[in-house]
């Protein structure tokens, strides 16, 4: 097995990352973020919060990660939890399981408050693509295979669920990072 995707791994957790996920009210271009949560490089949360979409939470988005419009109600706006986002990010590797979709969903919830979209840049990584890499090394194929983060965390020995919850998702997001990196207790 190549070693490659391992020395990035570790090179990355070097830089003690944070990982995140969101959960959101679907997965078009109007749709918008309704919880995002965030952990450290061992799996501490660092953040975990509801939040206010201008829309109302559609149902087919509820069967799914169990969010209701009664529960965000009293929730802070995108505007209002974006700064404490944002300076968490700031100077700091970002991974999370789906980089392509999460940054959309913030790029749109941007969009849907009138809010400047700023790029993450070189400090956004996305552990599914790299997990992809690792798991066509470890079993030998000569093709990458996507993997649901739920599968990735079962062919890693996870026992973290894939809840369909922010904070549980960027947890085993962060396992599975750290299992990649062979460093399963700690950074």
């Amino acid at each position: 097995m190549s070693q490659k995707t391992v020395l990035s791994a570790r090179r990355i957790l070097l830089s003690e990352p944070l990982f995140f996920d969101t959960e959101t009210t679907g997965l078009d271009r109007f749709a918008e973020i309704v919880e995002i949560g965030v952990v450290d490089a061992t799996g501490q949360t660092v953040l975990d919060s509801l939040v206010r979409p201008k829309r109302r939470i559609p149902a087919d988005a509820t069967s799914v990660h169990g969010i209701t419009n009664d529960m965000v109600l009293d929730a802070p706006t995108w505007p209002e939890i974006w700064p404490e986002v944002k300076r968490l990010f700031a100077d700091r590797r970002v991974g999370t399981f789906n980089a392509d979709f999460d940054l959309r969903m913030m790029r749109q919830s941007h969009e849907q408050r009138d809010l400047p979209w700023e790029e993450m840049g070189g400090r956004a990584f996305c552990v599914m693509k790299m997990y992809a890499r690792y798991y066509s090394e470890l079993v030998g194929v000569g093709k990458i295979t996507w993997q649901s983060l739920q599968r990735a965390g079962q062919q890693c020995g996870i026992p973290l669920p894939n809840s369909h919850r922010a904070v549980d998702d960027a947890r085993l997001t962060s396992a599975v990072f750290r299992h990649m990196a062979g460093r399963e207790d700690s950074p």
